[in-house]
């Protein structure tokens, strides 16, 4: 980690804090709303609408994965991350093939 890394860091930290909020908001609602679990909510002129903390919980997800997958904390950015090994490298046989 350098100093760069600190805003995109503090973003996905944002990114929890509010997932986090948002998924606890939305779980006290399904504890009082055992029929639509809180994912439905009557709008002011009577329709029925999704809950807009539903939105709020899948983007700040969203957003979370994103970001992590920029720090190598997901399975597919994993498989890509390449730290790199200094001095001799030995080469085996399938070196060749394997890049490409």
């Amino acid at each position: 980690m350098t100093i760069v890394d600190v805003a995109p860091l503090a973003a996905y930290c944002h990114a929890y804090g509010q997932w986090r909020m948002a998924a606890e908001a939305l779980a006290r609602m399904q504890n009082n709303d055992p029929l639509m679990n809180g994912m439905i909510i009557k709008t002011k002129y009577g329709d029925a609408a999704q809950n807009p903390l539903v939105y709020v919980v899948r983007k700040a997800a969203a957003d979370m994965v994103r970001y992590a997958g920029e720090f190598g904390l997901t399975p597919a950015a994993r498989t890509r991350i390449n730290a790199g090994v200094q001095g001799e490298q030995s080469q085996s046989k399938f070196a060749g093939l394997l890049a490409g």
